[in-house]
């Protein structure tokens, strides 16, 4: 969902709850206006993703945290099989009847909707009709997963109008299923997984194969600090397709000297070795990176568990170098936001975040340094690139929750 100009601030746990719930009685008052009638109001989080990164398709590790930036979904039960979903940040509306689901796409923000509808229904849920009317800050563009987000928020609000008892795994993997077969975008578990897990001053570590996961605390004087470097290069796409390819092709010559691999989260650096003469320079580095992020996640969750940040931070940079040289996603604008943030004070640690090829950094930053960060951050980037970044500053949230 599209972001309001309160996402660039610098917001506390205190001051993200006021928001949320400003947020909440506002679109409260705009739903019964509209439909004439009270509402429940459910809230999902986007996330950012500490480290663990380009191994969810690979089935391996990752760490994210929800951060508190939501989707709102505000929901009335109807008494017919009509679903009716207003935007208030796209003021566009949809409807479709529960009885005959659209089977196409329309390259819209209602496919998210729909979709989750869809997966609902397939799985035998017991959806009701309903109004919505959903709003949401979580920044359109930015890797914070504000499709995911309102995935959850919506399917969320569908069940529980219904009275339902709500399986957070499985509305996850629905989720996900909505935006692999549905929306046709070729997303891992983990987006949707941390939207209903979160845990507020925790990150979360996922096992994507197994779904198996586990809370780790969150020091209380870090801040997570979100740079975008206003850019995207346009073979992007094309590029994570590649990587995706590359990892395939890693793993099936791998595969032949140990069977039992089935994902490079199976293989280990001893085996790569056997692969040398087997495999082009470029592959090996693609699989290095794999297996070296996975042990690099394993470490950093140990760090956080002994409330060791130093060593945290540096594991960030690791994966940085790793994503920048092995695995080749970082670009210029990337490397420079990291640089600028490693010369700042207060930094534990700063890496590339997402697929890469633009997009955002994420930065663990002490939250006495943030404001210092961010301006200091901000001019040097402006002055060397001419473009002038945003910056969203937040701590780890809650999971999605009925909030009015």
């Amino acid at each position: 969902m599209a972001g309001d100009r309160r996402s660039s601030l610098s917001l506390g746990m205190h001051e993200t709850n006021l928001v949320a719930e400003e947020r909440a009685h506002v679109l409260a008052r705009k739903f019964a206006g509209m439909f004439g009638e009270s509402p429940r109001i459910y809230q999902a989080p986007g996330r950012v993703n500490l480290i663990g990164e380009h191994t969810d398709y690979n089935d391996g590790l990752v760490m994210p945290a929800a951060i508190g930036f939501y989707t709102w979904a505000a929901i009335a039960p109807r008494s017919d099989r009509k679903v009716i979903i207003h935007s208030e940040n796209s003021s566009a509306c949809t409807e479709f009847d529960l009885n005959d689901l659209p089977s196409t796409r329309v390259g819209q923000w209602s496919d998210y909707a729909i979709g989750v509808a869809k997966m609902l229904a397939a799985s035998e849920s017991r959806l009701s009709g309903a109004n919505l009317l959903i709003a949401g800050n979580v920044p359109q563009g930015a890797g914070l997963s504000s499709s995911a987000s309102m995935e959850v928020a919506v399917g969320y609000a569908l069940l529980e109008v219904t009275g339902q008892t709500i399986d957070l795994a499985k509305l996850a993997r629905l989720c996900q299923q909505a935006e692999n077969e549905f929306v046709g975008a070729r997303c891992g578990i983990m987006d949707q997984f941390i939207a209903c897990h979160g845990k507020r001053d925790h990150a979360l570590l996922l096992d994507c194969r197994s779904m198996e996961y586990r809370l780790l605390p969150l020091r209380g004087d870090a801040r997570l600090v979100i740079c975008n470097t206003m850019i995207k290069h346009n073979h992007a796409t094309g590029e994570y397709n590649r990587r995706r390819s590359e990892c395939e092709a890693g793993v099936g010559c791998i595969a032949k000297h140990h069977p039992s691999v089935r994902a490079l989260r199976d293989a280990s650096l001893a085996d790569l070795v056997v692969c040398r003469s087997e495999l082009p320079e470029t592959i090996l580095r693609r699989c290095r990176h794999v297996i070296q992020e996975n042990i690099r996640v394993l470490e950093a969750a140990a760090a956080l568990e002994q409330e060791d940040l130093e060593t945290f931070g540096e594991l960030m940079g690791q994966s940085h170098r790793s994503l920048r040289d092995d695995f080749e996603v970082s670009c210029r604008e990337l490397d420079l936001m990291v640089e600028l943030a490693m010369q700042a004070q207060g930094v534990y640690g700063a890496r590339m975040m997402g697929g890469g090829f633009g997009g955002c950094t994420i930065n663990l930053v002490r939250s006495d340094y943030v404001e210092s960060f961010k301006l200091t951050v901000s001019e040097a980037y402006e002055q060397s690139t001419g473009m002038k970044p945003d910056v969203y500053v937040c701590t780890a949230a809650d999971g999605v929750g009925q909030t009015l």
